[in-house]
């Protein structure tokens, strides 16, 4: 370290300092700072403006995130020291000495304020080429409110003060976008790892631990281990003799006859001092069970299935000198493990906004002005591409299952709803559908599957759609895979290594390489000379971080994805797969489906993905309590970065025993968690049940109990019901680039409470979820934001927002609230989308405050709302006059009812009971003409 610092000052002694420049350039400038650094700020008309900062500035954009040209007309000046770009949105600063950035808005206030002694731009060989890592930081000790970055799943709700490493997983998803409370967003244009807040990894917790190995009740093991690490596939091999064949074992508790076998368990103790004081920062990376405590305090309970571990985050308030005895105690059940650390950030640098990269080849990022939150998702999606419209069958129910083994049990499935008469639109084919040995065929098993195209027609006439799942994954001995392979499109990597996945005895298989235009060809026409002959309405993409193998080391994820097509390191590109993979599904379904809205359902995204027709789903969650708490804050995160239609797995995707077994005492709270994730799901933007055994379809999950299968049924009916305030708001996401999942921050940012509220939100502008995440809860806390007035939607009662409220929350019903000043439109009762979509309207009127909503409707379907094809029925009411206006209809669509009847229904306090099921109401006939009602 001496000997470098040396070197580096006699560099300074002997290289003469570079003055520094600034020169305009088009829509920009460039300055060059005394150290010869070069900073590019380029500007688009609405105020954005592109930074990128390296030595030899690279040529076009580092990811296919942004597809928006620099357009703005800044005005260039340099004052002394400072270079200074002008646009209509706002003010850029540079300074010349060290390159240090300031970002204004319109009216003078600073936004980003750049640290610029923070800045890294590091050189590192990856496989044999120059890359860079990079840093930025703004805003030392910021008080500032940070949501976006796509979906995780530590309850992170405000950012300012977290740490969050941005990696691809089954269950995380990468969207470097982050909206800020200042009146700003910044993307971040890299697609390697990368870590906001602590920029520097955490590290194992190196300790003299204690790790005591059970057999039963048996000690077998008892020795010091410096770090509890057997995160990954290959760290398995570290794992003691001397309990081995019992994790051979473990995995039912029984051995190959059946025979009871001894549990295995592990408990590490050690005493950690820390060497600061401050906020202790953990990740506990387990699968299987695990508990951590700190002296006396359970501080970590959590269950994940073995084949996809991921991480926990928690944190301790320590004292410097001061020790503290921890105890994780594990059940491995050929699991894994890994206890992660990071000491105390300076406070100044630990509110701040931090980005740090491992590979690029320059900074380089957005700041979108953002006076309100919606206009920084609107600047995003400027940007990176506006989200088409979705079917509004998407919007209806879904029922799903891993997996619809047979044609006939699908079939079957669809049949039953019907029969019993409960709403669902879209059922869906899971994977494994082809031949044991072909997957990648884009082909039907014969035996199981007789008649794929009559399948999909009985959907139809059924009245439903069918979503089919088509992976990027392929058997290397399939035609698809050897056409693809022939032209270098494969991955070579997880052949050369040997793996195989989980199907039958095992098979090699790979992934195609999308980051080439004729690879992205040759996979689409594969499937649309296969699969979509067939007649399947809506594509499921699955696997898409890619999921090469499970618990592989992210080292060797990011050394099997190096690109074959193009060269580029797996590191450089980790994040990005996704989003080229949907961009190239996507254009062919617009190519060869030119008149039909595509629908494409992704694992994983990236920046940009919203332009793809995709919504993204939370990956394949545990069926635990935390588990539904955690998607609360994860799905509005991701939709706060820019992507509006989200969904998830209602009930978790994987079971522990105790449920998967339904063990008779475990079968009520299996019932309770399955029913409380099915209320939080029919307020998200796709309504979809999906999991292993036991099976979800509602009829059978509340088989023997009557008041589940009222309470699930109530909800479905009620989606449905409230479908033309639905599919308004989700119309809001193309026309206005709206949200249809907010956070509360975004609609009352001036109230501090709701910066950190996780587990509340609103669904659309008006109905306010709070979702019930504790089992035997019967009541839950609510705070009611300052601002608005809020009815009880279950039992019409009135309070003033600003308050925390006790909520009644019966098993069978979720707290909902309406703010005062909404029109919320109902249709009638129906059993899917298309069944009757301009019947009769409700409109619920509530009373408190004056308030507007503007009714949207088309064909559904098609791509004629791209050509003007729609209707518009403004609404506003009044609340000083008690006056509801109808207001004139806006344009047409083909099938478009002239006339229709409409109910309004004022709510005012006055009345008790389940809103949403109150029928009286002035009737009126409306034909597209302005009406003015009293009341």
């Amino acid at each position: 370290m001496a000997r470098t610092i040396l070197f580096a000052l006699a560099a300074l002694l002997t290289t003469p300092a570079v003055a520094g420049e600034a020169e305009q350039v088009a829509h920009g400038m460039i300055v060059t700072t005394d150290a010869g650094e070069k900073v590019r700020v380029l500007a688009y008309a609405d105020g954005t403006f592109r930074v990128t900062v390296a030595d030899e500035l690279p040529k076009g954009r580092p990811t296919t995130m942004v597809v928006a040209e620099p357009d703005g007309s800044p005005v260039f000046s340099r004052d002394g020291e400072t270079a200074y770009l002008r646009s209509g949105g706002g003010l850029t600063a540079v300074s010349l000495d060290d390159g240090r950035l300031t970002v204004y808005d319109r009216s003078g206030k600073i936004l980003l304020d750049e640290h610029a002694p923070a800045r890294r731009i590091d050189p590192v060989e990856i496989a044999g080429q120059q890359w860079f890592e990079t840093r930025v930081q703004f805003n030392r000790g910021t008080d500032e409110g940070l949501y976006g970055l796509g979906q995780h799943q530590n309850r992170q709700m405000n950012y300012n003060g977290e740490d969050l490493e941005l990696a691809q997983h089954n269950m995380a998803i990468t969207v470097p976008y982050m909206v800020s409370t200042k009146g700003y967003g910044i993307l971040w244009d890299n697609a390697s790892i990368t870590r906001v807040g602590d920029p520097e990894p955490y590290e194992k917790l190196a300790l003299d631990w204690q790790a005591q190995y059970y057999l039963g009740d048996r000690l077998v093991l008892d020795r010091l281990e410096r770090t509890i690490d057997y995160q990954y596939l290959n760290d398995q091999e570290r794992w003691p003799q001397e309990a081995k064949a019992a994790v051979e074992a473990a995995t039912t508790g029984q051995n190959t006859q059946g025979n009871a076998v001894e549990t295995q368990r592990v408990v590490w103790t050690g005493s950690f001092t820390p060497r600061e004081a401050g906020t202790h920062k953990f990740r506990l990376y387990s699968s299987s069970y695990a508990k951590v405590f700190a002296g006396d305090d359970l501080v970590l309970d959590r269950w994940r299935q073995n084949w996809n571990p991921w991480y926990h985050n928690f944190e301790l308030d320590l004292a410097a000198g001061q020790p503290i005895e921890l105890r994780i105690e594990w059940d491995p059940n050929q699991g894994y493990i890994a206890l992660e650390h990071a000491d105390p950030l300076p406070s100044m640098d630990r509110n701040s906004v931090s980005f740090a990269s491992e590979a690029g080849k320059a900074i380089d990022y957005y700041v979108v002005q953002a006076p309100t939150m919606d206009e920084g998702i609107a600047g995003y999606r400027r940007l990176t591409g506006k989200a088409p419209m979705m079917p509004r069958w998407v919007y209806g129910f879904w029922q799903s299952r891993q997996r619809y083994n047979t044609q006939a049990e699908l079939l079957d499935v669809m049949q039953s709803y019907r029969d019993q008469r409960i709403p669902i639109d879209n059922i869906v084919q899971d994977w494994f559908y082809w031949p044991e040995d072909s997957w990648g065929c884009h082909c039907f098993d014969p035996k199981r599957f007789p008649d794929p195209t009559a399948m999909v027609e009985k959907i139809h006439e059924l009245d439903g759609r069918v979503m089919i799942s088509v992976w990027p994954k392929f058997y290397p001995t399939t035609a698809n895979a050897r056409e693809l392979r022939d032209k270098g499109y494969l991955y070579e990597r997880p052949l050369e290594a040997e793996q195989l996945d989980w199907v039958g005895l095992g098979y090699p298989n790979t992934f195609y390489d999308p980051y080439s235009a004729e690879a992205r060809e040759i996979y689409w026409r594969q499937m649309s000379e296969t699969l979509a002959p067939l007649g399947f309405d809506a594509w499921w993409m699955d696997a898409t971080e890619p999921d090469w193998h499970s618990n592989l080391s992210v080292e060797e994820r990011k050394y099997q994805m190096t690109s074959p097509a193009t060269g580029v390191p797996g590191a450089a590109i980790f994040n990005s797969y996704p989003l080229v993979h949907a961009q190239g599904v996507f254009e062919g379904l617009r190519k060869d489906q030119s008149g039909k809205r595509p629908f494409i359902l992704t694992r994983s995204g990236f920046g940009g993905v919203q332009r793809t027709s995709s919504a993204l789903w939370s990956g394949d969650v545990a069926a635990r309590w935390d588990d539904l708490r955690d998607q609360i804050s994860a799905g509005l995160n991701l939709s706060v970065a820019g992507v509006p239609n989200w969904t998830h797995d209602i009930g978790g995707f994987s079971l522990e025993d105790r449920f998967s077994r339904q063990d008779p005492e475990h079968v009520p709270e299996w019932r309770e968690l399955y029913l409380r994730w099915f209320q939080f799901g029919a307020f998200t933007p796709l309504f979809r049940s999906h999991g292993e055994f036991p099976q979800r379809e509602t009829y059978i999950v509340s088989e023997g109990d009557p008041a589940m299968r009222e309470g699930l049924i109530y909800y479905h009916r009620l989606r449905y019901r409230l479908m033309p305030y639905i599919y308004t708001v989700a119309a809001g996401t193309h026309f206005e680039d709206g949200t249809i999942m907010r956070p509360l921050v975004m609609d009352f940012e001036n109230d501090r409470t709701v910066w950190g509220v996780d587990d509340q939100y609103l669904f659309g502008p008006s109905l306010m979820a709070a979702p019930v995440s504790e089992f035997g809860a019967r009541e839950r806390e609510v705070y009611l934001p300052a601002g608005a007035d809020w009815y009880d939607a279950l039992s019409g009662r009135k309070f003033a927002g600003g308050q925390r409220i006790v909520a009644s929350a019966a098993r069978e019903r979720v707290p909902l609230y309406v703010r005062a000043g909404a029109i919320v439109p109902a249709g009638p009762d129906v059993q899917w989308t298309g069944e009757n979509p301009q019947g009769p309207l409700t409109l619920h009127v509530f009373a408190g405050s004056d308030g507007s909503f503007t009714l949207y409707e088309d064909e559904g379907t098609d791509m004629g709302y791209i050509d003007g094809e729609h209707a518009r029925i403004p609404m506003r009411w009044d609340d000083e006059t008690r006056t509801l206006t109808i207001g004139e209809r806006k344009g047409d669509f083909p099938g478009m009812e002239e006339t229709r009847a409409v109910k309004i229904v004022l709510h005012d306090g006055s009345w008790t009971g389940d809103l949403f099921e109150r029928r009286s109401g002035q009737e009126i006939l409306y034909s597209g003409q302005t009406v003015e009602l009293a009341f």
